[in-house]
């Protein structure tokens, strides 16, 4: 990964490359090439030893223009400003995109959650929460899971809010457990809407399942459920990875074995155990002959210098911002579509809306109407972009873009400024 390229810098981009392509003066759309709100927090959290460590956080709210801000909390050693200013920004043009109610934002803790015990995990989570709570609430502000943190942090964000207001405030945060009013389907609901777009895709580009391989780069909560979906459809899933390596086997890997070793906490694919499968890196998977190609990592992973190598007839981002500007005119050039993270992995933020209209009203989906719905927000988000795509000659990218600017940006005109 380019460590020196700034992922804020890629959206400003795209903004500004939409707003031009629509019309706009620079006095209509450049407010929304800013953040509304940043916050940096040092917290001291208690360790198992007894000793004291201090934590550095973030909170950015990109927009609340449309409603709310909406994003993860993220624990990463790596996590910096830049990036989650860039991470929020993705929110609000990813909920523009499906079109829910939504602004966007972003968190996150520096800190390796691998190396933490639960209670330490716990200690971080409640002081991080209460250090933000200034910015966050159910009118203003829900956080949700991301890299690094999971359904049980998002109780501990719960309770801890709640305790400071004095009651339960479930609408707080989203993908919550079920026991604390969490939503049936949020955990997979990224994966799924991966699938369902990248058939979407597949469909239009007149490719076929049954005749197509696959590579996924990153096993996280994104990736193994993009992976579990795709082998349900009978997908031929060639290559996966994770931050130990790469494994590949040409006809298709043992999936249901890779996803059972690496669904125990703590297992990397670099402990699977499988004569069969030859070891490549993670640089190696993105090359591959594949049909489709599905960054399900970090940021910033296709770039200028390895986007002519790529060989997929598609690429479908499950991670946000995995290609940057230069690749993207690299794969344009070459002809290979890519669907962009802020409609590909919108799933997660649509079903966290769900989440947080049931605690609004106290009243709870089955599984089987919370999937309905996401396919029916999903088809519809993606046929809005292919449409606008085909209509104005541009990438699928830049389609998004189109339609996601416009409604921020007409929000923000409509609103006005005040006083």
């Amino acid at each position: 990964m380019d460590k020196t390229y700034n992922p804020y810098d890629n959206v400003v981009a795209m903004i500004t490359n939409a707003a031009k392509l629509l019309g706009y003066t620079k006095s209509q759309y450049e407010a929304v090439t800013y953040p509304e709100r940043e916050l940096k927090v040092n917290f001291p959290v208690i360790m198992d030893d007894g000793s004291i460590r201090i934590f550095e956080g973030f909170r950015v709210q990109h927009s609340t223009v449309r409603g709310p801000a909406k994003g993860g909390i993220r624990y990463s050693p790596f996590a910096n400003i830049d990036e989650v200013k860039a991470l929020s920004a993705w929110m609000t043009f990813k909920c523009a995109t499906v079109n829910i109610p939504y602004g966007g934002g972003k968190g996150a803790v520096v800190c390796d959650p691998s190396k933490l015990s639960d209670a330490e995990l716990r200690r971080i989570t409640r002081r991080y929460t209460a250090a933000i709570a200034p910015l966050i609430g159910p009118d203003q502000d829900i956080p949700a899971p991301d890299m690094g943190t999971n359904a049980e942090m998002m109780g501990w964000i719960m309770d801890t809010y709640s305790m400071l207001q004095g009651h339960c405030v479930p609408g707080v945060v989203t993908g919550k457990p079920i026991e604390l009013g969490g939503a049936l389907g949020r955990t997979p609901a990224t994966g799924r809407g991966v699938v369902i777009t990248t058939l979407n895709t597949m469909e239009k580009l007149g490719l076929s399942v049954k005749d197509s391989t696959f590579a996924v780069q990153g096993l996280g909560n994104v990736g193994s459920n993009t992976v579990r979906f795709l082998h349900e459809q009978g997908a031929c899933i060639e290559a996966v990875s994770d931050i130990s390596g790469a494994i590949y086997k040409k006809g298709g890997l043992p999936i249901e074995a890779i996803l059972k070793h690496v669904s125990v906490r703590g297992n990397l694919l670099s402990g699977f155990k499988d004569k069969t499968v030859k070891r490549i890196t993670n640089e190696e998977l993105l090359e591959l002959p594949v049909t489709v190609l599905i960054p399900a990592a970090m940021e910033n992973q296709i770039n200028k210098k390895n986007a002519s190598k790529i060989k997929a007839k598609l690429i479908v981002e499950a991670a946000n911002g995995p290609t940057t500007v230069e690749a993207d005119e690299i794969l344009n050039k070459k002809g290979i579509p890519v669907v962009p993270d802020i409609l590909a992995n919108a799933g997660g933020v649509v079903v966290s809306y769900f989440e947080w209209v049931q605690n609004i009203q106290s009243l709870y989906w089955s599984l089987d109407e919370a999937n309905d719905k996401l396919k029916t927000i999903m088809d519809k988000a993606f046929e809005g972009v292919w449409d606008i795509s085909q209509e104005k000659h541009v990438s699928l990218r830049t389609g998004a873009y189109l339609i996601a600017v416009k409604r921020v940006v007409d929000a923000k005109m409509m609103r006005g400024i005040w006083p």
